[in-house]
């Protein structure tokens, strides 16, 4: 007898700490949820204010498939999507209102709710095997039927609401046609003033705009995720924006814009809130279709900084490695290092650093409005099937600075493009092109070119062409492949020019000046 009650204790004892572990655990099929496709929203939402009431838990996808409207996230909180669980999110413009704070290209305003929305909150996780679906087609559609109308169409009740709700934004003149729309499509994952956040293992497909958007976060972890997203407008993968501690890797992400991009704001909006985003690891991640690699701005204005970008492959991308920026924009991006990068079929450049994104705009002093480009560092880069190497391209007031480039090898139709800046160095560089020279540098001071080389020289073309280039030296170069011409200089400005420690046995002119060069420009 004592042994049976024994036994009917321990059962009892389990049955209640098996309880009290699942406690927070809540399956959504027990709590007025269906897996037939048919919206649940309610019930959703319903789940995760329970939990949060009782202090955070599990909102739990079993296999099937679920369809819902914008879902409010609160502190400690888990979304967990299973595998086979598909989670779709209404094609209904209605299920994201009311109208919610939010940021959109770096603009703070009120517009439909994200996807996925938090606010002040802490410990929010969406993890799983499952797949998130934001059929965003029916938001491209309307974007689409608004940008291509001719003429006047009438207003819709979602931009008579936006116009109502927007009263005083700010924003620049040339930011106008976008702010005219009155449309803005919701991010899937928007989470605002938040803190630890996981989003681990799940898929995410068919994003209406930007995808996984933490805005002015703190500690986030972004890891083994895929983003599918088909040739779509601004549908990028992950943008953290004002955020600190971001942790991104074990990503594969195919988007119909940029793959990862890095902001902080856009011009006056983005300089009053005037928070940088720092501390971004990204790491062990593949890009396939997008516009960009891994992207820096153009909305950079609370500053950008300490950021690493490493072993990371970007297969069929527009861009690999694109910063990029205005007069206007202000902010400082600075601190970074890429490493351990493969690239191939990337249809235009492989690096970018570019702070005349806006081609139309016009010297001015230096102020907050000032842009700036400092302190980048990229080594250990491979790159085939490339249309140009790379650019760089600074702003009269203000050349991009101290950058270095060590161990790259680029196979690409043309090469690197300077103009515009201050303290460059490229140490044991092949770039070898179809067309021109592989490097071509204008209006620059302070370089080194130190080994640098072509694995297939161009006939007649010079492997460096300078025009108005001070201070440079070039170093340590042998090259090893029948070479027309080494070095083309020209320009009344140009000067300073060192050819040092060179061996030139297999070239046949090393130096072609040009009739604007002064005769003592170049050292040999």
């Amino acid at each position: 007898m004592k042994k049976y009650l024994v036994l009917s204790l321990i059962f009892l004892l389990a049955l209640t700490t098996a309880n009290a572990k699942n406690e927070g655990w809540i399956n959504i099929l027990d709590a007025g949820g269906n897996n037939k496709g048919i919206l649940c929203t309610t019930a959703i939402q319903k789940a995760i204010d329970k939990a949060s009431t009782n202090g955070g838990g599990t909102i739990f996808f079993p296999t099937g498939n679920y369809l819902t409207g914008a879902l409010k996230l609160k502190s400690n909180i888990t979304i967990y999507v299973d595998a086979g669980a598909v989670l779709k999110f209404s094609e209904n413009f209605d299920d994201y209102l009311p109208y919610v704070e939010m940021r959109y290209e770096g603009i703070m305003m009120k517009t439909f709710s994200p996807l996925f929305y938090a606010k002040d909150a802490e410990n929010i996780t969406i993890k799983g095997r499952g797949v998130i679906d934001g059929q965003g087609k029916a938001w491209w559609n309307e974007v689409y039927r608004i940008e291509t109308a001719k003429g006047p169409i009438p207003q819709t009740k979602y931009q008579t609401l936006w116009e109502e709700q927007n009263k005083g934004i700010k924003y620049e003149a040339y930011y106008k046609r976008t702010i005219d729309k009155k449309f803005f499509r919701p991010s899937f994952f928007q989470v605002l003033n938040c803190k630890n956040i996981l989003i681990e293992g799940v898929t995410f497909q068919n994003s209406p705009f930007w995808t996984i958007n933490p805005e002015f976060c703190e500690n986030i972890t972004i890891t083994g995720i895929t983003i599918n997203n088909p040739h779509s407008p601004n549908t990028d993968g992950i943008n953290p924006s004002s955020c600190k501690n971001v942790h991104i890797s074990n990503c594969h992400i195919s988007v119909g814009d940029d793959c990862i991009t890095i902001k902080s704001g856009r011009d006056e909006d983005g300089r009053k809130y005037n928070v940088a985003t720092e501390n971004v690891t990204i790491t062990n991640c593949t890009m396939l279709s997008g516009h960009g690699g891994v992207v820096i701005g153009s909305e950079m204005s609370g500053g950008i900084k300490k950021i690493t970008i490493s072993n990371c492959v970007f297969d069929g991308t527009d861009r690999g490695i694109r910063l990029k920026s205005a007069r206007g924009r202000g902010g400082v991006v600075e601190d970074i290092r890429i490493d351990n990068i493969v690239m191939k079929n990337i249809k235009e450049e492989a690096v970018i650093l570019d702070l005349f994104y806006d081609k139309s705009s016009k010297e001015e002093p230096v102020s907050e409005r000032t842009p700036i480009f400092r302190n980048i560092h990229i080594s250990n880069l491979t790159g085939t099937e490339v249309k140009k190497a790379g650019t760089i391209y600074g702003i009269s007031e203000m050349p991009v600075q101290n950058i270095s480039f060590s161990n790259i090898n680029i196979q690409s139709v043309e090469g690197f493009t300077l103009n515009t800046a201050d303290n460059i160095e490229f140490h044991d560089a092949k770039i070898t092109t179809t067309i021109g020279a592989s490097f071509k540098i204008e209006n620059s001071t302070n370089l080194i070119l130190d080994n640098v080389a072509t694995m297939k020289p161009v006939a007649n073309t010079p492997l460096i062409k300078l025009t108005d280039v001070s201070n440079m030296m070039i170093n340590n170069n042998f090259p090893m492949f029948a070479t027309d011409v080494f070095l083309d200089a020209d320009g009344a400005k140009t000067k300073g020019i060192y050819l040092k420690n060179n061996v030139f046995n297999n070239v046949k002119k090393v130096v072609n000046k040009g009739a604007a060069l002064n005769a003592a420009a170049v050292v040999e």
